[in-house]
């Protein structure tokens, strides 16, 4: 019953700020220009939402590819880095390094070796968003205990045996929590290389809008990125209560 409460107020929060939002812009008299009211971009949500549509696919599509790939890049080089401290001290430098580059600068890269449309959109999203997950899946390995691994070994356990059966579950906790931010970055990745190098996406609608200084239709557009990384949040989390249950204190609450 306590948790009901607290979901019913959270809920009731949430739109009471779109309710303050709405009557402050009628009260001040707020431009669209400057700001439209949610009532407005609701209704350009619904009258585009022939148009919206196949951006939003193109967006979404483009942005789970990227993650995808951002996933398995970061699951390898973070098993990498967290067995083998002479990859750690390699790797891990270019890595920082890489991550301190704006990606804004890389997509006119990629742009140059792929030309514009999908594939810049795809890399762009790859890189900004498999560090997270590089950083926490070897974080989690380098944490198993040593004595843990002293007495498999002394099973007779293989180093891959130790990795599979102890390090990898291990690291659920940290994967988990990895993917709810990386898949967050990925959309950023994807609208980035969007409005510079696609004629397709979301991205690509909340430029021409801007430029058509049509403000609603830009709210939209970040109305449905937030949209779409709430759900894609909202699904990992509830993997991750799945999955990794067992790391989770439970918490009694009195009814």
């Amino acid at each position: 019953m306590e948790r009901v409460r607290q979901r019913l107020f959270a809920v009731l929060l949430i739109v009471g700020f779109f309710a303050a939002w709405e009557v402050l812009c009628v009260a001040l008299g707020v431009s669209d220009l400057i700001l439209p009211r949610p009532s407005q971009i609701l209704a350009t949500l619904i009258a585009r939402a022939p148009v919206l549509w196949p951006h939003m696919l193109q967006t979404l599509g483009t942005t789970m590819l990227g993650f995808a790939l951002g996933v398995l890049t970061g699951l390898v080089i973070g098993a990498v880095i967290g067995v083998s401290r002479l990859a750690y001290d390699t790797a891990y430098p270019l890595l920082i390094g890489f991550s301190s580059i704006p990606k804004v600068a890389v997509v006119p890269i990629f742009v140059l070796w792929f030309g514009s449309g999908t594939v810049p959109a795809v890399l762009t999203s790859l890189v900004i968003c498999f560090f997270p997950i590089v950083v926490n899946i070897a974080t989690g390995l380098a944490t198993t205990e040593p004595e843990l691994e002293d007495v498999l070994k002394a099973l007779g356990a293989s180093k891959l045996d130790i990795l599979w059966n102890v390090g990898l579950p291990r690291t659920m906790p940290f994967f988990f929590a990895s993917l709810k931010v990386a898949v967050t970055y990925a959309f950023v990745g994807t609208v980035l290389a969007e409005t510079v190098a696609s004629n397709r996406g979301i991205g690509n609608v909340m430029m021409a809008a801007s430029s058509n200084f049509d403000v609603p239709l830009a709210f939209a557009g970040l109305f449905i990125l937030a949209g779409l990384g709430i759900a894609l949040y909202a699904a990992f989390s509830l993997v991750e209560a799945r999955v990794t249950g067992w790391a989770t204190r439970k918490r009694e609450i009195a009814v």
